[in-house]
C-alpha cells in the first residue's frame, strides 16, 4: 500500500460500503461537512461489524470504544451522492484494532483518508479484553494491507 494518501485507490480496501448522503450533511459551502467524515467512517465499521458476525455488537460483554480518530480531507464529496467506504486494517492487537479508511465520491481517487481505533473493554469494568473472537475472526479473514 503507498504511503501519500492520495495514492489510494478502492482496489486499495478489501471492505466496500456504499453510505448514502442527506440533505443535512451539506454545509453553507454546499459540500459534505467535515463532521459528517467521522460518522461515516463509524457507521462503516460498525456496520460492516455486525454483518459479518451476524450479530448486534452492542449486546456483547466486551465494548469496542473508539480511543481514536483521524482524517485528512483531500477532496470534496457532494450531495446527492452516495459516499463508498472503504475499510482495511492497519493493526490487530490483542485488545484493539486500528482501522485505516477512506472516503470516495465518484471517482477512484479518495476524498478523504483516515484512521479510526477500537479499543475493547469488559462492558462492567471498562478494562481491557481480548478483541472478541468473533470480530479478530473476521477481521483476520480481511487482512492487513499494511504492516504496523
Amino acid at each position: 500500500m503507498t504511503e501519500d494518501p492520495r495514492d489510494l485507490r478502492r482496489s486499495d480496501f478489501p471492505v466496500l460500503r456504499e453510505v448514502p448522503t442527506r440533505w443535512s450533511d451539506v454545509d453553507a459551502y454546499g459540500h459534505v461537512n467535515n463532521v459528517v467524515h467521522y460518522a461515516v467512517f463509524d457507521t462503516a465499521v460498525n456496520a460492516w461489524l455486525i454483518e459479518v458476525t451476524g450479530e448486534d455488537v452492542r449486546r456483547w460483554d466486551a465494548l469496542g470504544l473508539v480511543v481514536e480518530t483521524s482524517c485528512r480531507y483531500l477532496a470534496e464529496l457532494d450531495f446527492p451522492a452516495p459516499i463508498t467506504a472503504g475499510l482495511a486494517v492497519e493493526k490487530l492487537g490483542n485488545s484493539s484494532i486500528a482501522y485505516r479508511l477512506a472516503l470516495f465520491g465518484s471517482g477512484e481517487s479518495p476524498a478523504a483518508v483516515g484512521r479510526f481505533v477500537h479499543v475493547y473493554v469488559d462492558k462492567q469494568s471498562r478494562r481491557p479484553v481480548p478483541v472478541p473472537d468473533a470480530i479478530r475472526n473476521a477481521v483476520t479473514r480481511i487482512g492487513s494491507n499494511r504492516s504496523g
